[in-house]
């Protein structure tokens, strides 16, 4: 199948309803800047000061454990570089020299928020912190931060370092996706044995265990950056990400932003998988039209007791040839909310359609003159 150039096609408005109790998102005195969004969207549900720049401490090492997980092998054993000795702050201790996992390091960094498992990651992926800093800032452009600077892979405070809530909340939906971090993030007790020192680590997020379906993701705190939480919860297929910076009760602020969340949103399926989203032709093939279905279910985050009117867009080929198979990918469909891009969903070839040879054209003649 050859393809050519690429085409948008408008669909008519999808309109969805959701019904459920509602509640009034409550203002979070204490937070200098606040998010909360649906994870599969990127949906903003609640925002205070959300693209203000600001430190964020140790919730930093949620892009210093994406990047080492994403480059990184988790059994392989390595050397702790002397940079990461005696780091100041929190710490899993390292010694000089030691021989330890990358999996018990990514333990030790995300749930003892260990100083000095950041640094060793990182000289362990980029050679030094320099380079890991240029890797966490290329990666946040490519999530779409817009404000955003790394300068260290753990938090530490520097002038230069600092992101927004909004921003950081993009980067914990993107870890978020990967199922390792998941893993590492939701764990409340891990035994790290690899290295020179058995080490018993406890996760310092609260919201693991003082909230229905907490399953994420990092504390942080500095002098200048004050109490920081990067969290995270699921309900009812639902997965809401939030974040406080700078926020003396930043534990109970959370809860009351997921609360608000999950009361006033529910998510509702927008198209469902094998829907027929469009018919095209195509040339050179037994058949000279195809429907493209929907890989997967779309799914997005509705407001309840209220419209939501989406947009649908299909991003498809033009001048499709044969052959084509069954289940192959020939554009995607968009749902838009207003100006905000919710979800992309695949479009694929409801059947093989094979091309024409020069046997099938006199088959055929042959058939008509027979008749």
């Amino acid at each position: 199948m050859k393809i050519k150039k690429s085409f948008t096609v408008l669909l008519a408005a999808l309109v969805l309803f959701s019904f459920a109790n509602t509640a009034r998102a409550q203002s979070l005195e204490t937070a200098s800047g606040a998010v909360l969004l649906e994870q599969s969207t990127r949906k903003v549900l609640y925002y205070k000061n959300a693209h203000a720049r600001l430190p964020m401490a140790s919730t930093t090492k949620i892009m210093t454990c994406i990047l080492a997980i994403e480059k990184g092998n988790l059994d392989e054993v390595i050397e702790v570089a002397d940079e990461a000795y005696a780091i100041e702050g929190s710490s899993i201790y390292l010694e000089k020299n030691e021989r330890i996992s990358v999996r018990d390091l990514l333990y030790g960094l995300m749930l003892a928020s260990g100083n000095d498992a950041a640094v060793a990651l990182a000289c362990h992926v980029a050679g030094d912190t320099e380079s890991f800093a240029r890797l966490m800032n290329n990666e946040a452009k490519e999530i779409g931060c817009m404000n955003t600077n790394f300068i260290t892979p753990n938090g530490l405070h520097d002038d230069e370092h600092y992101t927004s809530a909004y921003d950081l909340g993009l980067i914990a939906c993107y870890a978020m996706e990967n199922a390792t971090f998941r893993e590492i993030v939701g764990t409340t007790y891990y035994t790290a044995e690899s290295g020179h020192v058995k080490r018993t680590l406890k996760n310092k997020n609260k919201i693991l265990w003082q909230y229905e379906g907490g399953n994420g993701i990092k504390t942080g705190y500095t002098m200048k950056a004050g109490k920081c939480l990067v969290f995270s919860a699921e309900r009812d297929g639902m997965n809401l990400v939030g974040v406080v910076l700078d926020d003396g009760n930043m534990f109970n602020d959370a809860k009351v932003m997921l609360d608000y969340g999950f009361e006033n949103y529910a998510m509702s399926t927008a198209l469902k998988k094998g829907d027929t989203i469009l018919r095209t032709r195509v040339w050179g093939g037994r058949k000279n039209i195809l429907a493209l279905e929907l890989k997967d279910n779309i799914m997005v985050p509705v407001s309840n007791n209220t419209q939501t009117t989406l947009i649908p867009k299909i991003k498809t080929y033009g001048q499709l040839k044969a052959p084509v198979r069954k289940g192959e990918t020939l554009g995607f469909i968009e749902i838009w909310e207003g100006d905000t891009l919710l979800k992309t969903g695949e479009l694929v070839a409801a059947e093989d359609i094979d091309a024409v040879s020069f046997g099938y054209f006199l088959d055929r003649v042959i058939k008509r003159f027979a008749a």
